[in-house]
């Protein structure tokens, strides 16, 4: 019972120590990035004024962060800004409910993996951008065009990593939860999915960082004809003379707005995957503990 309970409080200052040193990881991390971020801008603006970049042909950083501040205050950015999220958020939303059961699928069915992945792979390398033409003939420009890009674009990361997640379940627990008599979906569903969910969730990110870059391209090439979005609004400030601070001032806001989807996506994923470090620093541990570390 003493050694019990001792081995339980152990595991539990391990728990806590390892939260700890994760927390303090982080903040190194992002510590190092804003020195980098601001050496890199720091060099940037030392050679625009020391003459080594010509101001005529790409502005000094500080002129193009002080339009980038002033971006905000401009509506009809603000209304594309929103049209370029409405976008994200739709294609990624559709890409994820297809993406995630056809990896399933094709993860747990070998039969039908082999036959599908000789589609899968023709597909794969067809740019997006290669299709504005095609599937602005077939559905019309517009939100329903861009959501269209963005799925074909987005799903490849999502079904590949949830295709590589189902193969990394262990088969002992897939074996032992048929030997208690659950059937496939079952197995599936309490087995295979929560272990696949770290592969799924970083596949979602990947996703989400091609939806970006595929709906501000597509935007880019036609236009207001597709509607409004961050990519118009860069192809209408490159239509205009001496424009370069506004299209890098847009360009900044679309890193930032990357960004920051991303680390919502982070904060996401380790809400609710705190179970699977939870228990990933559970089987740690023993093991630590037997090394005698």
């Amino acid at each position: 019972m003493t050694q019990t309970s001792t081995s339980g409080r152990a595991t539990a200052s391990g728990r806590a120590a390892g939260a700890s040193r994760a927390g303090g990881s982080r903040r190194v991390r992002w510590t190092r990035g804003a020195i980098g971020v601001l050496a890199f801008l720091l060099v940037a603006e030392a050679a625009g004024r020391l003459g080594l970049i010509s101001r005529s042909s790409l502005p000094l950083t500080s002129t193009v962060l002080w339009r980038a501040a002033r971006l905000p205050g401009d509506t009809r950015f603000l209304a594309d800004l929103g049209a370029t999220l409405e976008a994200w958020a739709a294609g990624l939303a559709i890409t994820v409910a297809v993406a995630v059961p056809l990896g399933v699928v094709l993860g747990s069915l070998p039969g039908v993996r082999v036959a599908a992945m000789a589609v899968v792979e023709f597909l794969r390398p067809i740019p997006s951008v290669a299709l504005i033409l095609l599937v602005s003939l077939l559905i019309g420009p517009g939100l329903r065009m861009m959501v269209t890009l963005i799925v074909y674009g987005a799903i490849w990361p999502v079904l590949y990593n949830t295709i590589a997640g189902i193969d990394d379940v262990d088969p002992v627990a897939v074996q032992t939860h048929r030997a208690f008599g659950f059937s496939r979906l079952d197995t599936i569903r309490m087995v295979a999915l929560p272990s696949a969910a770290p592969f799924i969730a970083t596949g979602i990110r990947l996703a989400s960082a091609v939806a970006i870059i595929l709906n501000i391209a597509a935007g880019f090439v036609t236009g207001r004809i597709s509607g409004p979005g961050l990519g118009a609004f860069i192809a209408d400030a490159s239509t205009g003379a001496s424009n370069t601070t506004l299209i890098l001032a847009a360009t900044v806001w679309a890193g930032i707005l990357g960004l920051v989807l991303d680390l919502l996506l982070v904060q996401a994923q380790r809400r609710l995957l705190r179970w699977h470090d939870l228990l990933s620093a559970g089987t740690r541990e023993p093991a630590a503990a037997k090394a005698g570390i």
